[in-house]
């Protein structure tokens, strides 16, 4: 799968571009189905399957105070990508220059001009342009002006409950993960670098890795069953997300401590992935007391994970 930074970076015309749009925040079943649909269209067509999505998140532009923490990094975003089968990902580089193009100049002169599309996949509730100025039916027309073909694809849903980036976050604020997963297609994760913190888990015997996730969202408070992929390999562990009440802190951390593990992983990038919560954060008369808490966690943790893949 090819990356293009910036649209001034679309160098050739490709054979018969077919294109969904979007932020794909997540890319969860709602945008894995906009994916597919396009592959499907572009692979029949022997053409080019393509996302176009933005870099960074046009919120963080035209709004920061409105930006919501993101459920995937740019690099997870690309993989997920990469295994529905598209071919290339466009990334326009979001600015303010951008954003005051009209519906119509950006149909005219990134969706044709710049691209050449053929064919434009994109959600019921599409708007683009200036403001969202740009309804779906003006996508359509533009379409039919334009000659490029135009389908909407209809809402996921899952037991009556519309499937959006917004309704997996608020899933995860809430420590659903598993709830999550059903939207998601897969288990929620996040990646960032293991930082020093307190070493107050070694202190106690149970070394803990301290994960910076930068503007990831991190789920509720509370102690989860989870694994660690470090250099490919998924390991099983357990995970505290909170400010460790029990020593008085008021930091917000998430602490894993991976089973059975021995080795320095300051300064790496790990992937912390959330499969069930156990419990929630509490304050502990004593440091014994947190002690004989976490040796439940980590049985219950290893008894759960036992039967998850």
């Amino acid at each position: 799968m090819k990356i293009v930074r910036g649209t001034s970076n679309i160098l050739s015309q490709l054979p018969y571009p077919v294109i969904t749009i979007g932020n794909f925040d997540g890319v969860h079943k709602g945008h894995q189905a906009l994916l597919q649909k396009t592959c499907e269209i572009a692979h029949n067509n022997n053409g080019t399957a393509i996302a176009f999505t933005f870099e960074p998140h046009p919120l963080k532009i035209i709004a920061p105070e409105k930006f919501p923490l993101q459920l995937t990094t740019f690099q997870k975003k690309m993989e997920l990508f990469e295994a529905c089968g598209l071919d290339q990902v466009i990334c326009a580089d979001f600015n303010a220059g951008f954003a005051s193009q009209s519906p119509r100049e950006f149909a005219q002169n990134v969706l044709v001009d710049k691209i050449g599309a053929r064919e434009v996949v994109v959600g019921f509730d599409y708007a683009f342009g200036r403001g969202r100025e740009g309804t779906l039916e003006y996508l359509k027309q533009m379409g039919d002006e334009l000659n490029f073909v135009v389908h909407a694809i209809e809402p996921v849903k899952i037991k009556g409950q519309m499937i959006s980036s917004s309704t997996v976050r608020a899933m995860l604020e809430a420590g659903r993960v598993e709830t999550a997963k059903d939207f998601l297609g897969r288990n929620y994760s996040l990646r960032g670098e293991v930082v020093h913190g307190h070493h107050r888990g070694q202190s106690i015997g149970f070394p803990t890795a301290n994960i910076n996730p930068g503007e990831a969202l991190v789920p509720a408070t509370g102690v989860y069953t989870v694994y660690a992929l470090i250099n490919g390999e998924r390991k099983p562990a357990v995970a505290n997300v909170g400010i460790k009440p029990t020593f008085n802190s008021n930091e917000l951390s998430v602490e894993v401590h991976i089973f059975e593990f021995e080795g320095d992983l300051y300064g790496q990038e790990i992937e912390v992935e959330f499969i069930s919560r156990l419990r929630d954060e509490f304050k502990f008369s004593s440091a014994d007391a947190l002690v004989e808490q976490i040796r439940k966690d980590i049985q219950n943790a290893k008894q759960l994970l036992g039967g998850v893949r």
